[in-house]
């Protein structure tokens, strides 16, 4: 029997890499999916590309900053599918790269948005709809950024850094309920989000950029989305039933905790 047969998974930015991959590897293993993005035409072809149809998924377009949008994506999962399994609680983005002083204020505001009031939005709506089914798991997605300094991340770093500390304290709060709350922390992945990374940068040489990268990874290179994916999986599933209020960096080792 396939892992995940009948449960029902929520993914946010699931037309992102990481939530592409994520969602495929769920539907083979046969869960149910609600995807959400703020590119409502992105989630649509994802779902094309994964051969899903209206029995097994809901696609929605949400901005994961905004409290009735989360809520209507809660509540549209319920009403589609009677519970949620599982939350992948992964929209995010990078920002820009400037040292402080010169950090675009708006840029700051923008990624706390997302990355912090995004997923503590959705641990506020899909944590009571767990608590009362008496069962559930989140995996948060931080960052390798959430645990050390990087010089011109100021925005993305300490965001991060804030998504840790609320899957510590959440994991706390539900775990008498039976819902367990943990976090993967990628470090250099091979998406769109680096080359973006990659381009603020070392805008006059991306190339560079990415072999700079890899080269300080001690694995010698960037990951996959499905290899983050497959940390996802473990934490969602029932293989890790004791598994609460955890870090697991994918990050070819990177980083030291």
């Amino acid at each position: 029997m396939r892992k995940f047969e009948g449960k029902v998974i929520v993914i946010t930015g699931a037309a992102g890499g990481i939530g592409k991959a994520t969602a495929k590897k769920l539907a083979e293993q046969g869960a149910k999916l609600t995807l959400v993005d703020l590119n409502l035409n992105a989630v649509q072809q994802v779902i094309s590309d994964l051969g899903l149809d209206d029995s097994s998924v809901v696609a929605l377009q949400a901005n994961v900053a905004k409290e009735e949008e989360v809520k209507a994506y809660v509540d549209a999962t319920v009403e589609k599918f009677g519970k949620i399994d599982g939350f992948f609680n992964n929209a995010g983005v990078e920002g820009t790269t400037a040292n402080v002083e010169d950090y675009p204020t708006e840029t700051f505001e923008l990624v706390f948005n997302v990355n912090v009031k995004g997923a503590f939005l959705g641990l506020k709506y899909v944590v009571p709809v767990m608590k009362k089914q008496g069962f559930g798991s989140i995996v948060n997605t931080a960052s390798g950024a959430g645990l050390i300094g990087s010089p011109g991340f100021v925005g993305y770093n300490s965001s991060k850094h804030a998504v840790i500390g609320m899957t510590k304290v959440v994991a706390l709060e539900a775990a008498p309920f039976g819902v367990r709350v943990n976090a993967v922390a990628p470090g250099v992945i091979n998406t769109k989000m680096m080359r973006n990374i990659e381009k603020n940068t070392v805008p006059e040489d991306t190339e560079g950029a990415r072999k700079a990268f890899g080269a300080a990874v001690p694995l010698g290179r960037y990951g996959e989305a499905e290899e983050v994916a497959n940390v996802a999986l473990f934490l969602l599933s029932d293989d890790a039933s004791y598994v609460s209020q955890s870090i697991y960096t994918v990050d070819g080792g990177q980083i030291s905790q």
